[in-house]
């Protein structure tokens, strides 16, 4: 497993690039008899593999695509190399979301090892474009291909890392969504020195942020953190010292609970600027939906296969940004997201202990045992 985590690591996969990842992961889902298919769209790659013929669909879902790596000369070991020092092993995507491929695709050798009477069906479903831009096409058209055909998958398990101290300690039920926008507000471009003759953007939007940052958009609820809004980047001059600037752009985005929607949020925020008579121009991008999974019959069995493993209970909690569940839930589908440690994601030297992922491993296995069971 940890070689084959090596190998994963040591290939270049910067999103939307798969560079060759899943030849590997292929070779060993045939291995098992597993039905593997390509399905690509525009520059994105996936591999869609399926085992079994009867029963539900438990689906594990990830993406071999990484983020770049930063300065490489900040990293105490080169990104791409998979380098292990004691139990830490090091590289671009051992958080997010190679070893939890490497982990799953372990389990899967010690399932039908002792489990060869399978009373349900397993999918795996890999992107190459998960950090990157949905509309480029991948998961999100897929599953809408899957549903022209009345295909569901039933259960599904996304790797994502989601665990803080200790493998295990949390897990996701849910996810908020995200509505992101760009707005212009307008005012009247003049000369600094006649401020008669000026209506300045930047005095406009120092009101307009004091209002949206003071804003309680919802309280959230017991699974969701209160929905908050962000600004990400603000922009106007000319590049003249003595002129007013006739625009200010700026860029925002909501991540919002289950308590909110697009439109309620959209209704407030441009009420905000209409109360403040801002003259403005707004695009919205809505770039996923929250879900939260309310059934009960992946999230006990993942809970009872880490305790089995570690012997403590997880945190089932809806906390983070997005991850691509989000375009499996409007298939009705249960999903938990459940991964190694988060701590060292997207940054530089991220690593993952080498004893995580066997631990990581063992539960995945129990997952698939305990599923076994109970559609028996």
């Amino acid at each position: 497993m940890i070689k084959f985590l090596q190998n994963l690591i040591q290939i270049e996969s910067l999103s939307p690039n798969d560079e060759g990842c899943f030849d590997l992961i292929e070779d060993r889902l045939n291995k098992l008899n597993f039905n593997c298919e390509r399905i690509n769209y525009l520059n994105v790659e996936n591999l869609y593999a399926t085992f079994g013929e009867k029963g539900k669909i438990f689906c594990f879902l990830g993406h071999t695509d990484v983020v770049p790596t930063g300065p490489k000369d900040k990293w105490s070991h080169p990104p791409f190399s998979g380098h292990i020092e004691g139990d830490l092993l090091y590289g671009r995507g051992t958080a997010d979301m190679k070893a939890s491929i490497a982990a799953f695709l372990d389990s899967l050798d010690q399932f039908f090892s002792k489990n060869p009477e399978l009373n349900f069906r397993i999918a795996v479903l890999l992107t190459s474009n998960e950090e990157g831009d949905a509309a480029d096409g991948f998961i999100d058209k897929i599953v809408d291909d899957m549903i022209d055909r009345d295909e569901k998958i039933d259960l599904c398990l996304v790797g994502e890392p989601t665990s803080y101290d200790k493998v295990g300690d949390s897990i996701r039920i849910g996810r908020r969504g995200s509505l992101g926008g760009s707005l212009k507000i307008i005012g009247k471009q003049g000369h600094i020195a006649y401020p008669e003759n000026v209506e300045n953007p930047i005095f406009s939007a120092s009101e307009v942020i004091v209002e949206l940052k003071n804003t309680v958009w919802d309280k959230g609820n017991e699974a969701f953190q209160p929905t908050s809004f962000q600004i990400s980047n603000i922009n106007s001059g000319t590049g003249a010292k003595n002129i007013v600037p006739g625009e200010l752009n700026m860029l925002f985005n909501f991540r919002y609970s289950t308590e909110s929607s697009q439109e309620t949020i959209i209704d407030k925020f441009e009420s905000i600027l209409k109360k403040l008579k801002v003259e403005y121009e707004i695009d919205w991008k809505l770039s996923g939906l929250p879900y939260l999974t309310i059934e009960n019959n992946l999230k006990d069995t993942v809970v009872k296969s880490i305790k089995n493993i570690t012997g403590y209970t997880p945190d089932l909690n809806a906390k983070g940004g997005t991850s691509d569940g989000r375009f499996i839930a409007k298939m009705g589908t249960e999903i938990v997201e459940f991964g190694p440690l988060n701590e060292t994601m997207h940054q530089i030297d991220e690593h993952v202990k080498i004893s995580d992922i066997k631990i990581l491993r063992d539960i995945y296995t129990d997952i698939l045992v305990n599923l076994n069971k109970n559609y028996s």
